[in-house]
């Protein structure tokens, strides 16, 4: 009873009447600025922002052209093996000498480029068609690499001309050397088969490796030069690895695609 009349009192005192009522505390006004604030930069960033997104896909270090299977076109026993891995090799240059029923017979290389791969020993038998050798389809050692990047078919849209490339090559560590940098020079316009990534390559395990998981779309990547490392090309790292590279080296590429917007909206 007693805190009911205080209370009537109190209402019926004018003595505040003439003070400011207080709604918010100076801290509640920061708090409310600062949200506004946020609101308003995130309204701005969802109508004129982007988002970049990438696409990964194993990736292999060769040179342009690629290389071929060089297949024996007679039968016999090989008597002796003419040509080294390794070595570079003119047009119609000896690789194997094979003693047939008719005599002796010499297969040479159809193009000319660098030996990736030799199986053949003397003493072998062999017959018509028989892979014997993958030769790279290179005229000089000192002619650029470039990057395949096996992509799935329904990536491959969206990878926009000149896109830039970020590769993980095999041979050099990530967290030593940084990654190898490229942009995309062209993107091939149909899916490639196991058979056309292995005569490309001149490797048939790599066709497979390649398509395990569906039928790829090839991407071909201009690796960025620089006179700074010993590679010669551009790393994300200062120096890169303190070797060069060579073909045939198995990677992983790293594809921006197109920016995207994060909202998109609707007009009546």
């Amino acid at each position: 009873m007693q805190f009911r009349q205080q209370a009537l009192a109190k209402l019926q005192s004018p003595e505040e009447l003439d003070l400011p009522v207080r709604f918010a505390r100076p801290q509640g006004w920061l708090v409310l600025s600062v949200t506004v604030v946020v609101m308003a930069a995130a309204s701005v960033w969802a109508v004129t922002g982007s988002v970049s997104s990438t696409v990964s896909a194993p990736a292999i270090l060769t040179h342009g052209e690629g290389s071929y299977v060089l297949q024996s076109p007679v039968s016999g026993q090989i008597t002796a093996v003419l040509a080294e891995e390794g070595a570079q090799l003119p047009a119609n240059s000896p690789v194997l000498r094979v003693r047939t029923a008719s005599g002796d017979s010499v297969v040479r290389s159809v193009a000319a480029g660098r030996l990736t791969a030799l199986a053949a020993t003397i003493g072998q038998i062999i017959g018509t068609g028989t892979n014997i050798a993958a030769i790279e389809k290179v005229a000089r050692a000192s002619d650029p690499l470039y990057a395949t990047v096996y992509v799935p078919a329904e990536s491959a849209a969206t990878i926009p001309a000149n896109a830039a490339v970020d590769l993980t090559v095999q041979t050099a560590p990530t967290q030593q050397y940084g990654v190898l940098r490229g942009h995309v020079k062209s993107v091939d316009r149909a899916p490639q088969t196991q058979t056309q990534i292995g005569a490309f390559l001149g490797d048939s395990q790599l066709g497979e490796q390649f398509t395990k998981n569906g039928r790829p779309v090839a991407v071909l990547v201009k690796l960025d030069k620089s006179s700074s490392t010993k590679s010669g090309y551009r790393w994300s790292s200062t120096e890169g690895p303190p070797f060069g590279l060579t073909s045939m080296t198995l990677a992983s590429g790293s594809i921006r695609l197109a920016d995207q917007r994060p909202v998109d909206w609707l007009l009546p």
